[in-house]
C-alpha cells in the first residue's frame, strides 16, 4: 500500500447562529482527501477527512507542515508489520519535528488527516470503522447503536422563545429524547426563561435538557447559573468556564450536584490528563466531550482513554462533540457513552448518513467500508471534488 496523493481545500460552515461565545458567521473547516495505489472497481481507493464545528479550518499548517512530511516519508514507514497501513505510524511522522505544546491549530491539521487515514485503512480492509476499530482497539463486539442528543437552541438574530421550542420539538419529531440548547449569551432571567420553555416541551422532564455555555463564565457567573438551574434536574451543564481553568470546574463541582460536562476544547492527552487531575470531575456523574476530531485524531483519542481508564474513568462517560460520523464509528467501537447531534447545522459536514434513522436518541451506523462518507451525498461530492 502507498499514498500516491493528498489534497486539502476549504469548505464553509457558516450561519447567523451563534453562542455564548462566539458567531459562526465566517465558520468554515478544512477537508482532506488521501488518494492510494490500491484500487477496487476500477478506482484508487480514497480516505476522507474533515474538521469538526467551531475551529477554522488550518490549511497553512496543512500544507506546509503536515502533508509534506506524510507524502515525503518512506512509504514502508507507514505500514505495520503486516504490511497494512498504520495510522499510528503515520501519525509519528505527520508530528515529526514538532515541539511539545501549542495544542490548538496543530492537533486540529494532525487530527483532519487522522481521520482520513483510519478511513483509508478501514476501507483498504473492507471494514466499516467501527468494526474495524473494535478488532484493533476494543473487545471485538462494538455496540450496534449509539445514544445521541440533538444540540441547538443557539441565539439567532429574530429568534423567540417560541421559535426555540418549535426548534425542540422539531427534534423530538426526528427521534431524538435528550437536546441541548446553548446559555450564558443572554441574562439569567432570559436565559431560565428559555431554559423552562424548552422543558416545557420535554413534558416536565429537566433531566433531557442539557445547556452549554461554551466556557463563557467567570467563577461567580458560573456559581450563580448553577445555584439558579439546580433544581431543574438538568441532564449535564456544559463547558462553564474557560477550559484551562481547572480551578474553576473543580470549585463549581464542589457547589453543583449535578453532571458537568467539558473537555471539548481540550485538544491533547496532556491537557486531558490535567482535566483529570485538577478539574474535579466526578466520574459517577460527569462527561468527558474530547472531540478525537479536532484533538490530534482517532491515534490520540486512544490514549486518552488508556489514561482515563488508568484514573478509574470508564468509557460510558465519554461522548464526544462535533456531531459527525467519524465520532459516531468511535463511540461505537470503544462503548462510549454516546455522541453529539447536529440535526440542523454545520452542513455538509455535521450528521450522520443519509439514511441514518434515530429512535428513541439512539442511531445505528452504516455498514460502509471506511467512514460511510459516500452515504452522505452532500458531503461526498464536497470530498470527492477534491480530486476527481
Amino acid at each position: 500500500m502507498r499514498i500516491t496523493a493528498a489534497y486539502e481545500g476549504v469548505v464553509p460552515i457558516s450561519s447567523s447562529i451563534r453562542n455564548a461565545w462566539i458567531d459562526f458567521s465566517a465558520m468554515d473547516c478544512s477537508i482532506v482527501a488521501i488518494v492510494s495505489d490500491v484500487v477496487r472497481d476500477g478506482r484508487p481507493v480514497v480516505g476522507y477527512g474533515f474538521n469538526s464545528n467551531g475551529r477554522y479550518s488550518a490549511g497553512e499548517i496543512l500544507r506546509r507542515r503536515v502533508l509534506p512530511r506524510l507524502l515525503a516519508a518512506d512509504p514502508e514507514s507507514l505500514l505495520d508489520e503486516r504490511g497494512e497501513l498504520d495510522p499510528a505510524r503515520a501519525w509519528d511522522v505527520m508530528m515529526r519535528n514538532e515541539k511539545p505544546g501549542g495544542h490548538g491549530e496543530r492537533s486540529v491539521a494532525v487530527g483532519v488527516v487522522d481521520m482520513a487515514l483510519f478511513d483509508l485503512a478501514a476501507k483498504i480492509a473492507g471494514q466499516p470503522l467501527y468494526r474495524y476499530l473494535s478488532d484493533r482497539h476494543g473487545d471485538g463486539r462494538p455496540d450496534d447503536s449509539v445514544f445521541v442528543y440533538a444540540a441547538g437552541g443557539y441565539y439567532a438574530p429574530g429568534k423567540t422563545i417560541a421559535d426555540l421550542q418549535d426548534e425542540m420539538r422539531g427534534f423530538l419529531d426526528l427521534g431524538y429524547e435528550v437536546v441541548k440548547m446553548k446559555i450564558g449569551g443572554a441574562d439569567l432571567a432570559e436565559d431560565l426563561r428559555r431554559i423552562e420553555a424548552v422543558i416545557d416541551v420535554l413534558g416536565g422532564d429537566g433531566s433531557r435538557l442539557a445547556v452549554d455555555v461554551n466556557g463563557r463564565f467567570d467563577l461567580a457567573t458560573a456559581l450563580e447559573y448553577g445555584r439558579a438551574i439546580e433544581p431543574y434536574g438538568l441532564f449535564w451543564y456544559e463547558e462553564i468556564g474557560d477550559p484551562l481553568d481547572y480551578r474553576l470546574n473543580a470549585t463549581v463541582a464542589e457547589h453543583y450536584p449535578g453532571p458537568i460536562a467539558t473537555g471539548e476544547n481540550l485538544f491533547s492527552l496532556q491537557d486531558a490528563r490535567n482535566l483529570i487531575r485538577y478539574g474535579g470531575l466526578r466520574p459517577d456523574r460527569d462527561y468527558i466531550q474530547v472531540d478525537p476530531a479536532l484533538a490530534y485524531g482517532l491515534v490520540e483519542y486512544l490514549r486518552v482513554q488508556d489514561m482515563l481508564r488508568q484514573h478509574g474513568w470508564s468509557s460510558r462517560r465519554c461522548v464526544p462533540h462535533g456531531g459527525h460520523q467519524f465520532s459516531l464509528h468511535i463511540a461505537a467501537a470503544l462503548k462510549l457513552g454516546g455522541n453529539e447531534s447536529y440535526p440542523g447545522e454545520f452542513q455538509p459536514t455535521g450528521g450522520f448518513a443519509d439514511d441514518a434513522v434515530v429512535e428513541r436518541s439512539r442511531v445505528g451506523l452504516t455498514d460502509l467500508p471506511g467512514i460511510g462518507f459516500e452515504g452522505k451525498a452532500a458531503l461526498y461530492e464536497v470530498l470527492r471534488g477534491l480530486h476527481d
